[in-house]
């Protein structure tokens, strides 16, 4: 590079220019990568929401039959569920405290 003396407005002026294009050409390659990475990112979270929610789908009639069969052995024994739902939500809480 030349030293501050011997450039003059015109030599700087063109580097101005030179390096505006540059950046410019720049921001448009990064412009386009951006959009593929995006475009790849959201195609691959389409494909697993698909995934998730086939798999969902598939266990939703064995997830119903465990929820009634708690239900049940719930309404049988209140003392018992209670004393289980009090026990999770101690070990939670210990848990979130802890971790402080």
């Amino acid at each position: 590079m030349a030293s501050f003396s011997t450039l003059s407005d015109v030599d700087i002026d063109k580097q101005v220019a030179a390096l505006s294009r540059q950046l410019h050409d720049l921001k448009k390659v990064l412009a386009r990568r951006g959009d593929a990475y995006y475009e790849d990112g959201r195609e691959a979270a389409s494909d697993y929401y698909s995934q998730l929610a086939d798999l969902l789908h598939e266990a939703l009639p064995a997830i119903r039959r465990r929820g009634r069969a708690i239900e049940r052995t719930a309404r049988d024994h209140p003392a018992t569920a209670a004393a289980v739902g009090l026990v999770v939500v101690g070990l939670l809480a210990g848990l979130l405290i802890s971790r402080r």
